[in-house]
């Protein structure tokens, strides 16, 4: 079996956790696995990198800032390979170009277009385990670029997709995917298994285990992604195709994402292409809008606005809707609210989901203030002081504690 192994920065924290991952390692091959390694920065490396480049400047190239973040890959993938080395293992480093990984030009935020996997290939049928940097590859120009936030799970999963690998395991300091955040909700449960579609819809709501741009990207490529822990053997969770008994589960998580705010516009004109106008100012400032409520038309042509924003972008979008001086009028701000969600594709073929949802938060006196939904999932903007509380309601409301 050709198996790729993602460590993250918490995994490779420290000399000794690096030493740790070469046992893992070396284990795996000694099973009959090749073994490709996908590697991330030391934790904590990335933001002294960071510091040290605003020691210079407050707004450096971002060019340059490619260059330099993606040293930290570079450093935990030649150090794992000389660890290897030691224990007997054949091993070679390489870098994001070297391993073949070709992106656009988008630098600090670039989007792979292919990989070269003969590279790659070449060093895994001469014997040897294969570790490769995260979090970057080079564009057509040849200069050096990232892919953003959770980037090198994103490298793993493509670089398994080229090599039709097996399996990707993904390896943090967590040992799986749960009904919901452990630290809230003590009885969470973790799961054996879970689709793309739900795993995409749990990143994307605040669940912090895998980056959502990679499990798209393992649905796309058909990858097979298991979430498992690099300080324990425990089994992991196995994310892949929905199959069709996964639609007796009514409900498979719940998620909590608190980087919200929520943007209110009243007296807003009530004619054709003022919202246009207003939600495409915000894209081209590059905000985030993710739930929107209009209320109906009053009897002097005008209505309520409401959207949420990530929490870090509310400044931004205040002052696009400052800059309009015409059909609006008050403008609140909110940044005490988060957004809690149910998750599960047997949503599809079961009713009253959502009615099970908002009977629960009301019994504890929880107010909703927006909805949202999508064919396996069911959002709610509420206080942020009940955050934890409506996380603990829904999850024993669906017996996910059973």
């Amino acid at each position: 079996m050709l198996i790729v192994h993602k460590y993250g920065g918490t995994s490779v924290g420290s000399l000794e956790r690096i030493e740790n991952v070469a046992t893992r390692v070396a284990k795996a091959r000694e099973e009959g696995n090749d073994i490709v390694v996908v590697v991330s920065a030391m934790s904590g490396e990335t933001n002294k990198l960071i510091e040290y480049a605003n020691n210079f400047s407050s707004t450096p190239a971002k060019r340059e800032m490619d260059m330099l973040l993606s040293s930290g890959e570079r450093v935990t993938a030649s150090l794992l390979a000389i660890a290897l080395q030691e224990r007997g293992v054949d091993a070679i480093a390489m870098t994001g170009r070297q391993a073949g990984i070709l992106t656009d030009s988008n630098h600090t935020y670039a989007r792979i277009e292919s990989i070269d996997s003969k590279p790659m290939q070449s060093e895994i049928d001469k014997g040897k385990v294969v570790v490769v940097a995260g979090f970057q590859g080079i564009n057509r120009d040849g200069a050096v670029t990232t892919l953003g936030r959770g980037g090198s799970d994103l490298s793993a999963v493509a670089i398994a997709g080229a090599l039709h690998a097996d399996a990707c395991e993904i390896y943090s300091d967590v040992d799986g995917i749960y009904t919901t955040d452990p630290r809230i909700e003590p009885k969470a449960k973790k799961m054996d298994f879970v689709s793309y579609d739900e795993m995409l819809e749990l990143a994307s709501l605040g669940a912090k285990v895998l980056q959502n741009r990679s499990v798209e990207l393992a649905k796309k490529l058909n990858v097979k992604m298991i979430a498992k822990s690099s300080f324990s053997d425990a089994e992991g969770t196995v994310i892949g195709e929905e199959t069709e008994d996964m639609e007796a589960v009514l409900v498979s998580g719940i998620a909590l994402d608190r980087n919200q705010a929520r943007v209110t516009i009243r007296e807003v004109s009530d004619k054709p292409g003022i919202a246009a106008e207003i939600f495409s100012k915000l894209a081209e400032e590059g905000i985030n809008v993710d739930m929107i409520i209009q209320n109906a038309s009053t009897t002097d042509g005008t209505t309520n606005l409401g959207f949420t924003v990530p929490t870090s972008e509310i400044e931004q979008a205040k002052a696009v809707i400052e800059a309009f001086d015409h059909d609006i009028g008050q403008m609140d701000l909110d940044d005490s609210v988060c957004k809690v969600s149910v998750v599960g594709v047997g949503m599809k073929s079961h009713t009253g989901v959502a009615a099970t949802a908002f009977c629960a938060l009301a019994d504890e006196n929880i107010n909703i203030e927006m909805i949202s939904t999508s064919e396996i999932k069911v959002s709610m903007i509420v206080s942020e002081k009940y955050a934890e509380l409506a996380v603990r309601t829904l999850h024993a409301s669906y017996n996910l504690d059973k």
